[in-house]
């Protein structure tokens, strides 16, 4: 089978390659992979018109096998508003601890949220009064946070899930994620 080749902009021979201007995005592939939430360069995210946080609860700001948000989440948190972001959580999670977690962050909450369907983030986008270009989504998983964030072409960050205690197909799935990520390392 013959190769495919186009021409580039100068008219040479390419073989194989996007056209100008387009790039491969893996919709698995994170924008960033960092160790916490408190690792996420908050000023690129800025920089980058980034306003809105949509935000996992389980895992992403508490260990999901607890009540207590710890103190370096809940800081992080605090601070977001007075950086000028606007945060929801978007959580496939329904329970009284989700709402009240929620109302102990002062934050809104989107629940069943049935990630990676794009129903969840969208309200949230539409509560928070943002375009997708505006948004990025924050979460401890490839296949629900971060799927979601990508087949609406949000930007995403992907951070170390803060437990290893997880539901039965959860853990099925970071089987699956440490195919995915082989290789990749949090930035710490």
């Amino acid at each position: 089978m013959p190769r495919r080749t186009s021409r580039d902009h100068d008219g040479r021979e390419a073989h194989g390659t996007r056209p100008r201007g387009m790039r491969h995005v893996s919709v698995l592939g994170p924008d960033a992979y960092v160790s916490s939430v408190q690792a996420i360069d908050l000023d690129a995210l800025w920089r980058d018109g980034v306003r809105v946080l949509l935000l996992d609860l389980d895992n992403t700001l508490l260990p999901r096998d607890t009540n207590v948000v710890p103190a370096g989440s809940r800081a992080w948190v605090a601070g977001l508003a007075s950086r000028g972001f606007r945060v929801c959580l978007v959580s496939n999670n329904w329970h009284e601890r989700a709402h009240r977690i929620t109302g102990e962050l002062g934050l809104d909450l989107v629940d069943r949220a049935i990630k990676p369907l794009p129903f969840a983030f969208l309200k949230a986008l539409s509560r928070a009064g943002a375009r997708r270009s505006e948004a990025a989504v924050v979460g401890d998983q490839l296949f629900t946070d971060i799927l979601g964030g990508k087949l609406l072409g949000m930007r995403t960050v992907l951070v170390s899930p803060l437990s290893a205690t997880d539901l039965p197909h959860t853990l099925l799935l970071r089987r699956l994620e440490a195919v995915v990520l082989k290789g990749r390392v949090p930035q710490p």
